[in-house]
This record gives C-alpha cells, structure tokens and sequence, in this order.
C-alpha cells in the first residue's frame, strides 16, 4: 500500500499523477485551496482512496494542525509530492513585488520545508520514502528576462532538492525533482499569449510542454524503478534546455 501526500493536488499536474499512479489500495491525502472541487471525479472514480484538505499553506498554525491530524489518522506517507506555486508574473526587476515574492516563497519553500520535517525523519526511520518537487526549466542555463521572482523560488526548491537528498540517501530516502519547460495548463493564466506563443515556436520540437509529457517523468522518479536515482532534478524540456 502506497500512501501519497500531494500538496497542490487540484492543479492539472496533481489530478493527472494521482491518475497514473494511484493503485486500489493506495490513500492520497490532497491538498488544495477553494478548488476542491476539482478532485470530485477523480473521487468518484475511487471511492474512500482520496482524502481531500482544504489547506492554506501559508498559515503556519495550519499547516501544524494538518501535519498532526494526517499524522494521527492516516499511515506515514511513503510518497510526497509538492506542487503548489504562484502564477508566473512577467516583470522587470525596477517592479519586483517583494510582498508577492514573499508569499510565493512561503507557498513554495517555506511549507516544504515544514512537511519534509514531519515526513523525512519518519520516513527516514521506515528505510522508504519517495520526495518529488516540481522546479522548472528557467533554472537551467540562462533563464528568460523579467522572471526574477519566480526563478528565485525555484532555485530554492532545487538547493532543498539536493540537500535533502545527501542526507537521507542512505536511508532509502529519495528526493527528485521534475523541471519542465513552459507547460500549458490553467497555471499560465497570467501568462501573456504572446509570451505563450514564442516559448512555443522557440522549443525544438515546435510547441510547449504538456501535462501528459510531464507526469510519466514524475510517475518514474516515485517508483521502485528509480530507487538509485536522488538528487535530480530531470528536464522534461523537448530540448529547450539541456543539462
């Protein structure tokens, strides 16, 4: 029986990985925020295994409730995925919304943080787990101008990455990311056409990255298969950046 934890489940990245890899014995525990929703089908179609949380994971107290009561309910999560962020705002350095930036870093970093110390040492004390953040191609070579604040969240998410993962290798511990190029889904509603069209004529393969070309790459780094594998952070790019 896998136990999943996925924050940011109702995003279209959650919903797709919780139906590649969910087995009917698995549990996940989702969260999301005001789109619960959005899980309704995917419950229907597997009664009792997804157990929905309407979370903010900027509130610390929260987030201290949530990881008590899932702790107290549920099994040790063997498999956690953390996907929330904020939209991307294209915008020159001169008008860097620090407060904007904040809360970002907070949804990103600061409520990963958190969660990986309730999990990791469990999980480290179970001799399994599977940790996987989503980062993004901006981080690898140059990345495009006025994303500043947005490339900084995800540069931390990848130090995160790499620092869980010499710490808890030796515990059968892994921690991967996934690092897509510009990926069409509801997250890039802020996101200028124009910008959208341009990244997708500059790709190689002549079009941007989508949900069905992302998840297979995160469905492996969670599975048996990739038991050897911790540290990455893998770029599902069609080319567009290469490590």
């Amino acid at each position: 029986m896998a136990v999943y934890l996925i924050t940011g489940a109702t995003s279209d990245v959650g919903r797709t990985l919780i139906s590649r890899v969910l087995r009917p014995d698995d549990l996940v525990i989702a969260q999301g925020m005001g789109d619960l929703h959005l899980l309704d089908e995917l419950s229907a179609a597997h009664p009792g295994q997804i157990v929905p949380y309407d979370l903010d994971l900027t509130d610390p107290a929260a987030l201290d409730g949530f990881l008590a009561e899932i702790s107290e309910k549920y099994p040790l999560p063997t498999h956690f995925v953390h996907l929330p962020a904020l939209r991307v705002v294209n915008a020159k350095f001169k008008n860097f919304d620090e407060s904007r930036f904040l809360l970002d870093m907070n949804v990103q970093v600061m409520s990963a943080v958190k969660i990986c110390k309730a999990l990791l040492p469990r999980m480290a004390k179970a001799k399994f787990g599977r940790v996987l953040f989503i980062q993004t191609s901006y981080t690898i070579g140059a990345p495009p101008k006025n994303t500043a604040a947005y490339v900084m969240a995800k540069s931390a998410i990848g130090g995160l990455v790499k620092s869980l993962a010499v710490e808890y290798a030796r515990f059968g511990v892994t921690v991967n990311c996934v690092a897509p190029s510009m990926m069409e889904t509801r997250f890039l509603t802020d996101t200028p056409d124009l910008v959208v069209q341009a990244s997708a004529a500059d790709n190689p393969m002549g079009r941007n990255a989508r949900v069905e070309d992302v998840v297979p790459a995160m469905a492996f780094l969670l599975s048996e298969e990739a038991r050897f594998i911790t540290g990455v952070t893998l770029p599902v790019t069609g080319g567009s950046a290469i490590e």
